[in-house]
């Protein structure tokens, strides 16, 4: 299938977490697209194996423009930073919140700091990010696009995960509150839904993410019969950010080879399941 080409030439698109998985694919991306990227992140080095370069370097190495601000999205001075960095290359237009962590335990060990520090990262992150990029969006008079990764975990609990998937489900209310509040400033803000990737999200990951790739240990419950990988998610990103999607806002786009509809379907089993056997009792 071919590549859709975008053009981001004179835009400025800040990537929070772009050292490494998804954020650093979709770097890459508005890099070959023209855009010059800020990748604003706690740290530039790469977690994967195979990586060398930091995503800057990268970037840079193939004909792009693109810098690193050192960033800790829970640090609203931080924050601040990253958005007076970009004022030097135009002015930020276009944000993609895409750092996070992850955790997963039964809730009933999770400590006030777990939970303090996953929902620092998660959901404050990108809600500041978002309400400073936008207060300078507003202040220049200009156009804008937010684009938040957030999660098959935003509409599904898992066993496990409650910690984090709640942190998902406010990105995906967060993006339809922005999206509504920031509608009539010329502001879309959407998200996306990966499903399984094979990602660094958890530290040591980078060899074992790989690997489930490639034992296939991802494919299920996945309709598509193959695992995600970061690449996967990067053009739905640049179609968010461009004029191609300048009708839509408050989306929440699934990319996940059709995950969702195994779920949905396992649902309806249950209710018809649970409906019938009221009748039998």
């Amino acid at each position: 299938m071919a590549e859709q080409s975008y053009h981001f030439d004179n835009t400025c698109v800040i990537i929070t977490g772009a050292s490494a998985g998804i954020g650093r694919s979709i770097a890459q991306q508005f890099g070959k697209a023209g855009a010059y990227v800020i990748n604003a992140d706690i740290s530039p080095d790469p977690k994967a194996d195979v990586e060398t370069l930091p995503t800057h370097e990268k970037i840079i190495s193939e004909g792009g423009k693109s810098e690193y601000v050192e960033t800790d999205i829970s640090s609203p001075d931080d924050i601040d930073r990253a958005i007076e960095r970009a004022r030097d290359a135009g002015g930020v237009d276009v944000l993609v919140n895409n750092a996070g962590i992850f955790a997963g335990e039964n809730f009933n060990t999770v400590t006030e700091q777990e939970f303090d520090n996953i929902y620092d990262v998660n959901v404050k992150g990108p809600f500041f990010f978002t309400q400073k990029v936008s207060r300078d969006l507003k202040r220049r008079d200009s156009d804008g696009a937010v684009i938040n990764i957030a999660s098959i975990s935003s509409n599904l609990a898992q066993h496990g995960q409650t910690l984090y998937d709640s942190t998902k489900g406010a990105v995906r209310m967060l993006t339809r509150g922005f999206a509504l509040e920031l509608a009539e400033y010329g502001i879309r803000v959407n998200g996306i839904a990966p499903g399984q990737i094979g990602t660094e999200i958890k530290e040591g990951w980078s060899t074992d993410a790989q690997q489930m790739v490639d034992n296939d240990q991802l494919i299920k419950p996945v309709p598509m019969n193959r695992a995600g990988v970061p690449s996967d998610i990067s053009p739905t990103a640049l179609f968010l950010a461009s004029d191609a999607a300048e009708y839509i806002t408050g989306e929440i786009i699934h990319v996940d080879g059709g995950w969702q509809i195994i779920w949905d379907c396992i649902l309806c089993e249950r209710r018809l399941y649970l409906h019938l056997s009221v009748f039998v009792i």
